[in-house]
C-alpha cells in the first residue's frame, strides 16, 4: 500500500491538472478539441494519458465526471452556509470561478456513463435544496428557477475577455479581468434577489440543458 500511495497521489493531480486543462483547450476549440492540445496543456505526457484513458471518449467522461464533483462540494458548502442566500450565492461565485460550463461543449459528443449519470442527478439535487431553501427565506426571486441559476453559471463560466488573455500570456491582466468577472458575477447575483419585476418569457424547462447530452 506505501508504494501505490505515491502514485494514486500523482494520478489525482494528473486528473486535476488535465480538468484544468481540458476547460481552457475545450473553452478555445470546443469539441473539436484534441488530446494532445490537452495533455501538453496540462503537461502531462501524450503516451502515459493514453496509458490511464483508452480513448478521448473515455477521457472526457472522466474529466466531466470531476467537474460535477467540484459542483457537488460547491452546493454542499453552501448548504453549511446558515444564511441562504449567502449559501446560494457562495455556489454561483464558486461554480463560475472554476468555469462551471466549460465542458457543454461535449454535450451530445459523448456517451453519458453511469458515473456521470449518478452525479448529474445528486448534483441537481442538492442545488434544488439551495434554490428551495432560499425561496422559503424569501431571499431568492420566486419566479427563479434552478434552471434559470445553472444556465447563468453556464454563461458567466465562460469569459471571452480571460480565455483571450490566457492565450496571449497575458498574465499581468489576469488578476484584473478576474476581478471584473467578480464584479459581473455580484451584478447578476443582484438581479436574482427577491423585489425585482418579473422575469419575461416561461420558466426554461430541464430538458434545455439535459437533452442536449444525447448522443448525436
Amino acid at each position: 500500500m506505501a508504494r501505490r500511495a505515491p502514485r494514486q497521489a500523482e494520478a489525482e493531480r494528473n486528473d486535476q491538472a488535465l480538468l484544468e486543462a481540458a476547460k481552457k483547450v475545450l473553452a478555445v476549440d470546443g469539441a473539436h478539441a484534441s488530446v494532445a492540445a490537452i495533455a501538453a496543456h496540462a503537461g502531462v505526457g501524450i503516451a502515459s494519458l493514453y496509458r490511464r484513458y483508452r480513448s478521448k471518449d473515455e477521457l472526457f467522461q472522466r474529466l466531466c465526471a470531476l467537474s460535477l464533483d467540484q459542483w457537488i462540494q460547491a452546493a454542499e458548502r453552501g448548504l453549511r452556509h446558515e444564511d441562504p442566500w449567502e449559501g446560494l450565492a457562495h455556489y454561483v461565485r464558486a461554480c463560475v470561478e472554476f468555469s462551471g460550463g466549460s465542458l457543454g461543449p461535449l454535450a451530445g459528443t459523448i456517451t453519458v456513463t453511469d458515473e456521470m449519470a449518478a452525479r448529474f442527478t445528486r448534483s441537481d439535487e442538492l442545488m434544488g435544496e439551495l434554490v428551495d431553501r432560499a425561496h422559503a427565506a424569501g431571499v431568492l426571486r420566486a419566479d427563479a428557477t434552478a434552471m434559470d441559476i445553472s444556465l447563468l453559471i453556464e454563461q458567466l463560466g465562460k469569459s471571452p475577455l480571460i480565455e483571450q488573455l490566457d492565450r496571449q500570456g497575458r498574465t499581468d491582466l489576469t488578476e484584473a479581468a478576474q476581478n471584473a468577472r467578480r464584479r459581473t458575477v455580484t451584478i447578476a447575483l443582484d438581479g436574482l434577489r427577491s423585489g425585482h419585476p418579473p422575469l419575461p418569457g416561461t420558466a426554461p424547462a430541464p430538458a434545455l440543458l439535459t437533452d442536449r447530452w444525447e448522443r448525436q
